[in-house]
């Protein structure tokens, strides 16, 4: 008690002395200025208007200089006494008048534009550098809106389930007060309050992103993986031209406008206007474009505002506002994305160890703050409609909380289809329990799927799912198979528990009797093998039966580590085809012939194994219950070791394998990407191993490509598959992203990008071949689909037969 007294006092005088001032910012024929910025002139502090041009503050009493400033407008000066306990000031800012002077611009000479940008562009990495370490406040505001979405998308009712049935609606509302901290290329983001309407246990929009156009390259996430070339880049008179608007005065700063302009369409340029400092050649303000023609994805607008402020012998950036707007799969959407920064150091003091690999952290309790407390701190006013949105959505999430809304709510999505019964399956949840029961499409079940070791086979499977706190999650999946030519009934049951709190743990323990691919990564799906088999007669999968059981163990334990352990069983019996031949064409037997001459015999095999991944320089986001790990600039080392263990439980193997990999994705930026992985392995010792623990590779026989960057795509699935003591394996992938395919007439228009690629490998002491593949490959297809052009190369093998050719196909959807 005698503490909060003693708090309370020593905020009685602030309170006191602390009184409103507010208002509205207009133009002078009456329309409102969104966001902006009003500043009390001689200091840093100040705040932002709202999306309707209103804005408020507390100062102490006394005399102030107010200064309110929009890109694009002539700021205003107000002088102003607070006294009373609320003061109202409005502001009326004209559009920019610009003064040409005696700038004369002679038919066939140079605009003095290009003067004044190459001055820019010789200063660019000084600025670029010159605030090596900072700390500031950032408050960060996000809001989507929809203007119209489709009744129904994927043959579902679209749904809000918010009682409205407007086509207009709010869909994503956030706000965050966070510490944001950088010393050199450290950083450190530390949210203090975060707030998501309808979602009291959200976290919001929480990263600042400075866009520094400084830089050569603009880097906007998922926009365009190439980046975008900054108007004043080293190379930026190569793609831009630029038009000399006229100057203006902001105290005793003469401001050059710059009209900014792209040379050529489907290049990742910007549009629009830059001001400049003259003298001193930095960015004032600026108000720049990128639209969908300009290689954006996802998007088809984005606009680009800044305001830069004076401290001290340099500016700093005041605001930043992000316009996105698009249309996407008939949804019509269009927001904001505000950070308004304040209390900026540039001389700060950070204590050891202050930065480390956590480069977001939560605070606890950053989102269970008080509506009185985001009243008192939020450096602008909500405007009406986001009021109403936090007071319906927050009055609605506690609605849904209550067991007859969750009732209602069940019944409702409950509903029983025939759609969902046959084709996408059903699914039951108990919002209550947190529980969720899905069971597969009765299509699986009704035999479609085809091999001659089975004939037409059904399987069905039923998944229950379970929510705890945090990262707590139970899974359990039963599922049954039935082959009707062999008459063989199999069932299986699946678990799993996801738990941890600092780091992701997960335990998954599988037991029963099924039917295995003799590579049991399973290269072969069921459902293309059907197509394969029905229509051409080629049948891709070799399997076998076996009773097993399946035990695994992952836990990270920090600086990207992540170690697994685990066992596994298989009592194996061998599956030859009951049906051996369709339409005339007979079947080749059911294992794989490249590497054995019958089949094999029943046996026992019983293993462990030891898996491992480190990503050096890992970075993590912290929440107060967990944290996650968001990646480096480093790649990902792999190392796993399987000892098949001779006499436990009857077991018939003895070998020892392991495998080393080596994967990435480098960012080239304006170069596009490029990606590799990269294994070696083989077996340490080989006394007794059986085909279904050779080293296999995943290869590809059919029309549609096997997962990228781990598969072979016109490789036969077990020709090479060995027990030698080394090999070597590789596959590297080369994303254009537009560069080249953008500068050709009609066909950059579709937005299709190149693809260059090879996957190799070598085994040692092979007595058949090393294989090589290269491919050229068009991705982006619709924004889902790529293709694939494939040469294949036996490398040692019969000169007569050492080639093959082939087309891949690519559709998410369909894998």
């Amino acid at each position: 008690m005698t503490k909060r007294i003693a708090i309370i006092l020593l905020l009685c005088p602030v309170l006191v002395n602390a009184q409103m001032l507010s208002g509205s910012i207009k133009n002078d024929k009456g329309v409102v200025l969104p966001f902006s910025s009003i500043l009390i002139k001689g200091t840093t502090k100040g705040t932002t208007a709202n999306a309707k041009g209103q804005y408020s503050i507390n100062l102490a009493k006394g005399n102030y200089v107010l200064v309110c400033q929009h890109v694009g407008f002539a700021s205003v000066e107000k002088k102003i006494k607070i006294s009373e306990e609320h003061t109202i000031v409005n502001f009326e800012l004209a559009e920019q008048q610009y003064k040409l002077n005696d700038v004369v611009v002679k038919s066939g000479s140079e605009d003095p534009a290009y003067e004044i940008i190459r001055k820019t562009i010789a200063k660019r990495e000084e600025y670029l550098k010159e605030i090596k370490k900072f700390s500031t406040e950032v408050y960060i505001k996000g809001e989507l809106q929809l203007r119209n979405y489709p009744k129904r998308f994927l043959g579902e009712k679209v749904d809000f389930e918010d009682g409205d049935t407007s086509k207009k609606k709010m869909i994503f509302l956030s706000e965050t007060v966070a510490n944001y901290s950088v010393d050199n290329d450290k950083k450190k983001i530390e949210v203090v309050s975060t707030k998501v309407s309808g979602r009291s246990d959200g976290f919001g929009f929480s990263s600042p992103q400075i866009i520094s156009f400084y830089e050569n390259n603009i880097t906007l996430r998922a926009l365009n993986p190439r980046g975008f070339i900054s108007p004043i880049s080293n190379n930026a008179l190569n793609y831009y031209r630029y038009k000399f608007e006229g100057t203006f005065f902001e105290g005793d700063k003469q401001i050059s406008r710059i009209k900014v302009i792209p040379k050529r369409k489907y290049e990742p340029l910007f549009s629009g206007y830059m001001n400049i400092i003259e003298d001193e050649w930095r960015i004032y303000s600026l108000q720049l474009n990128v639209f969908k023609e300009q290689q954006m994805q996802l998007l088809d607008t984005l606009t680009i505002e800044q305001l830069y402020m004076p401290l001290k012998n340099t500016w700093v950036i005041k605001q930043q506002v992000m316009y996105p707007a698009g249309k996407f799969l008939g949804f019509d959407f269009f927001g904001h994305f505000i950070q308004v920064y304040d209390k900026f150091d540039i001389a700060p003091d950070f204590k050891p160890k202050f930065f480390n690999n956590t480069l977001l952290k939560f605070f606890d309790s950053s989102n269970k703050k008080s509506l009185q407390y985001w009243d008192s701190i939020r450096p602008l006013p909500l405007t009406q409609a986001e009021a109403i949105d936090y007071k319906k959505k927050d009055s609605l999430e506690q609605l849904r909380q209550q067991p007859h809304y969750l009732d209602s709510l069940d019944q409702k999505r409950n509903k029983l289809t025939f759609n969902k019964l046959f084709f996408t399956g059903y699914n039951y949840s108990k919002e209550k329990y947190k529980t969720n029961f899905t069971a597969d499409p009765l299509i699986n079940a009704l035999g479609l799927y085809y091999n001659p070791a089975e004939g037409r086979v059904s399987v069905f499977g039923v998944n229950y799912n379970k929510r705890f706190e945090g990262r707590q999650n139970l899974n359990i999946k039963p599922s049954v198979r039935y082959g009707y030519a062999r008459q063989n009934f199999n069932a299986k049951l699946n678990t799993s528990y996801s738990f941890g709190k600092k780091y992701l743990n997960s335990i998954a323990l599988s037991f029963g009797s099924d039917v295995f691919q003799f590579n049991n990564e399973n290269p072969v799906s069921e459902t293309n093998n059907t197509i394969s088999t029905y229509f051409w007669q080629h049948n891709h999968i070799r399997s076998y039966m076996a009773s097993f059981f399946k035990a695994n163990y992952s836990f990270g334990i920090g600086e990207g580590i992540t170690i697994g352990v685990g066992v596994n069983y298989q009592d194996r019996t061998p599956m030859d085809n009951v049906i051996n031949s369709l339409k005339d064409n007979v079947f080749a037997p059911n294992y794989p012939t490249e590497i054995m001459v019958s089949n094999i015999a029943a046996h026992k095999a019983f293993s462990a194994q030891f898996t491992a991944s480190w990503r050096p320089g890992a970075r993590y986001i912290e929440f107060p219950d967990r944290k996650v790990n968001i990646g480096s600039k480093y790649p990902i080392l792999g190392i796993s070791i399987v000892r098949g263990m001779p006499n436990i439980f009857g077991s018939d193997a003895d070998y020892t394998k392991w495998k080393l990999t080596v994967s990435d994705n480098l960012n080239m930026k304006l170069g596009g990407m490029l990606s590799y992985n990269v294994e070696s392995g083989g077996f340490l010792q080989a006394n007794k191993v059986y085909a279904p623990d050779y080293n296999h590779y995943l290869g590809n026989q059919t029309a549609l490509a096997n997962t990228y960057l781990r598969s072979f795509q016109l490789l036969p699935y077990y020709e090479l598959s060995n027990t030698k003591s080394l090999y070597g394996a590789a596959h590297i992938e080369y994303h254009l992203n537009g560069l080249f395919t953008n500068k050709i007439p009609g066909f950059r228009k579709l937005n299709w990008f190149l693809v260059l690629g090879a996957n190799g490998l070598a085994i040692a002491e092979n007595s058949r071949y090393n294989y090589t593949e290269v491919f050229i490959s068009l991705e982006n297809i619709f924004k889902v689909g790529r293709i694939d052009f494939i040469k294949g190369y036996k490398i040692g093998a019969d000169q007569h037969n050492n080639t093959i050719s082939g087309i891949r196909f690519s559709i998410p959807v369909m894998k």
